[in-house]
């Protein structure tokens, strides 16, 4: 489905998701922490640390620094993988699913608050 805004609406919609997250209680992600999350969510798995770094564009070691705070607040798990050791597996967690849901319907909401 096709959304039809304005640049002037879409930074108001930035704007309004922003500071709805900032007034929750669900944990601070960062663009990036948000980015690796909603990829490994949204895209077909597996997903390894390998791969989100080049998806992303960044380096491993930035990939491994979010993943430990997003395995520390249990958005995702990791594993490494029996074929090849020298990989890291990427799971999805019960708590991400919803965290990404709770977004998803917040995105939604705002919206539908925004002026037409």
């Amino acid at each position: 489905m096709a959304v039809e805004l304005r640049p002037s609406q879409a930074l108001r919609l930035l704007h309004e998701l922003s500071l709805a997250q900032v007034r929750d209680d669900a944990p601070d992600l960062s663009q990036r922490q948000l980015a690796i999350l909603l990829s490994v969510y949204l895209e077909a798995p597996p997903h390894t640390v390998r791969g989100l770094a080049a998806r992303l564009g960044v380096t491993k070691p930035v990939i491994t620094r979010a993943l430990d705070t997003m395995g520390q607040l249990r958005l995702v798990s990791r594993r490494r993988d029996e074929a090849d050791r020298r990989n890291v597996i990427i799971q999805r967690t019960v708590e991400g699913a919803l965290y990404l849901e709770r977004l998803g319907d917040l995105v939604v909401a705002t919206a539908r608050a925004l002026p037409r």
